[in-house]
């Protein structure tokens, strides 16, 4: 039976790996949209339209880059660990809200519970970094308590 902890990872990995995938299959597409392109067309309207193709793909690969990167930090959580203290693959129960420390992700629902993915480098995630159960803390007008950590 996996926790909800697991369930959560396995779904933003999910989310993140077809996002790349979406990504890749795009830039291909424009790959070879330019390069049959190529063979066809000569005088400005062409070079404008392998101009434009270009600032496409490099947009599409900056996006990609990102997700990479998401990716990667999603890698190095181990959803088994148990956090006392936390840190980054932290599940956090804070005012009724849950937490993952990982990746500044969009929100999710599994099992009926709504879970948000924030970064530790975000305002909330370097507010709460190293601490525990009981802790309370503000983020600008909001207080927030610290019920449960795994």
């Amino acid at each position: 039976m996996q926790t909800l902890k697991q369930k959560i990872l396995a779904y933003y990995k999910q989310q993140v790996d077809d996002r790349i995938d979406a990504f890749r299959d795009m830039i291909a597409a424009l790959t070879e949209d330019a390069s049959n392109d190529a063979k066809g067309s000569a005088g400005d309207k062409h070079e404008t339209a392998l101009s434009m193709m270009h600032l496409e793909q490099e947009k599409l690969n900056h996006k990609m880059k990102e997700f990479l990167e998401q990716k990667a930090i999603l890698d190095k959580i181990n959803p088994e660990t148990a956090h006392s203290k936390i840190a980054l693959g932290s599940l956090v129960k804070a005012n009724n809200l849950y937490l993952f420390v990982s990746a500044a992700l969009p929100k999710i629902s599994i099992e009926g519970i709504s879970i948000i993915a924030l970064s530790p480098q975000s305002p909330l995630g370097m507010k709460m970094l190293g601490m525990g159960k009981g802790d309370s803390f503000e983020v600008g007008t909001t207080k927030y308590c610290i019920e449960e950590v795994q």
